[in-house]
């Protein structure tokens, strides 16, 4: 048995989920701004969508997790005026800077872990993730969390990047992330490794068939998935059994 003076000299196990909050942390205040740069405006699209897909009734509630500089709540809470919306990041300065551009009376921002959702069981109508899912780890928990938090037959919508094809769109696409996206961001923000870090998590994402297998395997139910732009992007939707 390790002596204490010993066990306290061991390095610590990283916490891969605090290096996300740090890393969006240092970036907030170009955030928003270079979302808009680097889709060329598309991702105003994107999240319209993903708003669309939204199902509340009268008065419903809805959480939206990762939820960043509140993009999506704010066009939820707009969209749905009489529901309630709890908006879920691990990142304080991005909500910080969130709270500017929502009513508080409608939007409640929380800092918080995808992993450990600070709500009740069945306590929301749907769940919205905008560009989060693939920053969560273990993803497998933060499903059986969605799963727990949404009320029987509420909805899961999940807007994420999608995993680089074969073929000369491929190689663009490619090229643009590992090279044009990492060094815009290390010159907008000045942080070389924030925007390198989101060029390799969405090389490294699965296909979107691969995503829907995982929300069936996490007791989901009408799975589906549809491509936008090409395939840069997707919509997913599934359902708790109702």
């Amino acid at each position: 048995m390790a002596r204490p003076t010993e066990a306290a000299s061991q390095p610590q196990p990283t916490d891969p989920n605090k290096q996300v909050a740090e890393m969006f942390g240092r970036i907030t205040p170009c955030y928003d701004l270079l979302n808009r740069v680097l889709s060329l405006g598309s991702d105003i699209y994107w999240r319209r969508r993903l708003v669309r897909s939204v199902s509340l009734r009268p008065r419903g509630r809805l959480l939206d997790l990762a939820a960043g500089t509140l993009d999506v709540s704010r066009a939820v809470s707009r969209t749905y005026p009489s529901s309630g919306v709890v908006s879920v990041d691990l990142s304080r300065a991005m909500l910080l800077k969130g709270k500017t551009k929502v009513d508080l009376d409608r939007v409640q921002p929380a800092c918080g872990n995808a992993v450990s959702i600070p709500l009740l069981d069945a306590s929301v109508d749907c769940v919205t993730i905008a560009f989060g899912i693939r920053n969560i780890s273990p993803r497998s928990e933060a499903y059986a969390e969605i799963h727990r938090v949404l009320a029987p037959g509420g909805k899961l919508c999940i807007l994420e990047f999608g995993a680089v094809r074969p073929g000369l769109w491929g190689r663009i696409y490619t090229r643009y992330l590992h090279s044009i996206l990492p060094r815009i961001g290390a010159l907008v923000t000045g942080d070389s490794g924030a925007y390198s870090y989101l060029a390799a998590t969405i090389a490294s994402f699965p296909r979107a068939d691969a995503l829907g297998r995982e929300l069936t395997e996490a007791g989901f139910v009408q799975v589906g998935y549809t491509p936008m732009s090409a395939g840069i992007v997707w919509l997913h939707t599934a359902r708790k059994q109702g």
